[in-house]
């Protein structure tokens, strides 16, 4: 009889898909009641701004993370051998890649601070309804791809289906915000109601 002791290890893969879909679904709720308990404060600043300089600053900081998502989006590419080219990727490119997702990350929290502070999650009106659901489901998406990143057990399209949910969130964020604000408070599509 052996009395081996049991080695610990990383959960299988579909053990790990699962936590974080559960950590995605609860990052998503919690968000979300929190916004929609929160009585919105539409005096809330950003940065010591007010009123139509915060939508500004924050149209802009959006622009902002829009950039380096799509940065992030190129880097993950050039990693994964899926752009034309050279194959072989530098040694700086897998750190970049971290660094710019940390930036990317801290510079949405002062803006979905600003946002849940000012205005909550609102569902009334399509592009504040959309605007909502998608910041909800970006930070569920960076829950996710948390959990993901650590695991080594996952099937191969896992990681980039949470990375790419996360890009997709953050165009729709900046669509439904940014580019609102900067085309006069319109935007194709999610102008009406």
């Amino acid at each position: 009889m052996s009395h081996a002791r049991p080695v610990l290890r990383r959960p299988e893969g579909g053990l790990a898909l699962v936590l974080a879909l559960v950590a995605a679904a609860a990052v998503f709720v919690a968000v979300f009641l929190f916004g929609r308990t929160n009585t919105p404060d539409y005096t809330a600043t950003l940065f010591g701004r007010a009123d139509a300089d915060a939508l500004r600053l924050k149209a802009q900081l959006a622009t902002g993370v829009l950039v380096l998502a799509a940065l992030q989006l190129l880097l993950a590419l050039w990693m994964y051998g899926r752009l034309p080219g050279p194959r072989r990727v530098p040694g700086p490119v897998p750190i970049t890649h971290r660094i710019v997702g940390v930036l990317l990350f801290a510079l949405t929290v002062p803006i979905a601070v600003h946002c849940v502070r000012a205005y909550g999650v609102q569902l009334t009106g399509s592009r504040a309804a959309v605007h909502s659901i998608a910041g909800c489901f970006f930070y569920g998406a960076f829950a996710a791809k948390v959990l993901l990143v650590h695991s080594r057990r996952l099937p191969g399209w896992a990681l980039p289906l949470a990375g790419g949910a996360m890009v997709v969130a953050v165009v729709v964020l900046w669509y439904s915000s940014a580019l609102w604000h900067f085309n006069g408070d319109s935007v194709p599509v999610l102008s009406v109601g």
